[in-house]
């Protein structure tokens, strides 16, 4: 997984270090720690502010260099505007934007003064947490393949060889901030493990390299199986082996079990991933302009491991259970051709009319797989399905489709809260039939119209009565719309939101 900074918590008024960080209301409002600070320099830090016509405008921040009478090299201040309504999401953003400011230059530790200026924050505790957990979000940076130091960052702007590796948080309860920030920090794990398998080159990994990846998970209690292709064939999963036959590498799935809750015989939920891990669109290819990027055709199984990652490591009290589909769709003598029929292990037969429409075979078979094993309580899938869904929303949302309102709404508003927000699509019986073939059970595509909710309908034609929602993260799992938390080309999207919607609507019965 790659390096982040550790994170320590200290009383506010520890030794900090050279560079500092402190928060700023509205107007400059200063909490107590920093008023100290700008009385110690005789009103040389407000002087500055107002000299840079600085506010504390949210998500803005300044540098003043060798603050007058202060110890310290560096002094960012922070805009949070107004705290009173402020969410989380809010926080963190905020630790974020500390973050960035002080990796800006070269610094080994730096100091974040976990203090709000104005009242209607939240606690002591949860208000470091916070800070901490948008700051290790913002840290992540994939130089894992750079023998040498880049020049610029994604934005073209001057890169520090070396970011902070120690992080100092300063707050009213070092204890209490430590034990609020344990959940937060397994979480961040999780996404950084599904940024990093998103960054991978598709040279390096395979079907079976991200298989053993996943295997890594069972030092943290998961259960973890890897079925081969005999394994597959003799379930009858034909339309994920037709995807995977033009190439040399061969399919994978993969399944995660976690038993976290007081009882085994509780009902797990169960979330599956489209892992193809790269998509050249088969005989149906793709141009050859930005081809590159479908080495993140796997986003959806990354957020499962990430997912599988963090609910392992906070101990959630939940059973879950993760399952991906892992596939390259290659050209080949051996691929797949238009035209071809194949048996899913449903017993439905499938046209397939287009072979760059090939995530959908690969979650027909997981998806049924799922519901014939396990009888979860839930599934949601994730896929990088297609690109119609980015014309219709955008890289702001993802599309949820979904068979149950109750479903739908707890993803809704834990996409609120975590900032990955989804919008809901229709599904309905008139799209369904544009998938009716006269050679098959069912065509892979539905025509050039409603692509994305044509897909979500094929996947439905797998799916019983089990309360399910399909997310369609191609617009934000890759290449997707920078923000405060992610400045990298994999945002790890969907840990966060999945996560928090089984902490919300799944644990709490449990504990």
């Amino acid at each position: 997984m790659s390096q982040r900074p550790e994170i320590r918590f200290v009383a506010l008024d520890a030794p900090a270090s050279a560079v500092v960080a402190a928060l700023v209301g509205q107007d400059l409002h200063l909490p107590p720690a920093l008023k100290a600070l700008d009385q110690k320099s005789q009103g040389a830090v407000v002087r500055a502010a107002k000299a840079a016509d600085f506010k504390g405008k949210a998500k803005s921040s300044i540098e003043i260099l060798s603050p007058e009478r202060l110890e310290m090299s560096r002094l960012h201040l922070v805009g949070t505007a107004q705290t009173e309504g402020a969410g989380e999401l809010d926080w963190m953003r905020a630790g974020a934007t500390a973050y960035a400011a002080i990796h800006a230059r070269k610094t080994p530790t730096a100091s974040l003064i976990a203090e709000a200026p104005d009242k209607g924050a939240p606690s002591a505790d949860e208000l470091a947490a916070l800070l901490a957990y948008g700051a290790l979000l913002r840290s992540y940076n994939f130089r894992k393949y750079r023998t040498r130091p880049a020049r610029e960052n994604n934005n073209g702007e001057p890169e520090p060889e070396d970011k902070p590796s120690l992080l100092y948080i300063h707050c009213k309860d070092p204890r209490g901030a430590e034990k609020a920030f344990a959940d937060k920090l397994a979480v961040a794990d999780g996404v950084f493990a599904a940024r990093d398998l998103v960054n991978e080159p598709a040279n390096a990994l395979g079907p079976v390299e991200f298989a053993d990846r996943a295997q890594e998970l069972s030092s943290l209690g998961v259960e973890v199986e890897v079925l081969d292709p005999d394994a597959l064939e003799k379930l009858g999963m034909g339309a994920l082996l037709g995807v995977a036959q033009g190439s040399t590498r061969p399919a994978r799935v993969v399944v995660m079990q976690w038993a976290g809750a007081k009882s085994k015989r509780t009902k797990p939920v169960c979330i599956i991933g489209k892992g193809v891990v790269f998509d050249s669109g088969g005989l149906s290819m793709k141009p050859a302009a930005g081809m590159e990027d479908m080495k993140g055709d796997m986003g959806g199984a990354a957020c499962v491991v990430g997912l599988m990652r963090a609910l392992a490591a906070r101990k959630a009290a939940v059973n879950a259970i993760g399952i991906i589909g892992l596939v390259e769709n290659m050209v080949s003598g051996a691929a797949q051709r238009p035209g071809d029929i194949v048996k899913s292990m449903s017993g439905q037969t499938i046209e397939v009319l287009n072979t760059d429409a090939e995530g959908r075979l690969v979650l027909a078979d997981v998806v049924w797989y799922a519901q014939e094993r396990f009888k979860p309580r839930l599934m949601v899938d994730l896929a990088t399905l297609t690109g119609a869904i980015m014309v219709a929303l955008g890289k702001e949302h993802a599309g949820l489709f979904s068979n149950d309102d109750k479903l739908a709404a707890e993803i809704a508003e834990a996409g609120l809260a975590t900032g990955e927000k989804v919008w809901r699509m229709p599904l309905g019986k008139a799209y369904d039939k544009l998938l009716d073939s006269k050679n098959a059970d069912m065509k892979n595509i539905g025509g050039r119209l409603g692509g994305a909710i044509t897909a979500a309908q094929f996947i439905q034609r797998f799916v019983k009565d089990t309360p399910w929602a399909h997310l369609d993260i191609a617009g934000t799992a890759m290449d997707s719309v920078k923000d405060e938390l992610n400045q990298g080309w994999a945002s790890g999207w969907g840990v966060r939101l999945l996560d928090r919607m089984i902490a919300d609507n799944y644990e709490k019965a449990e504990k």
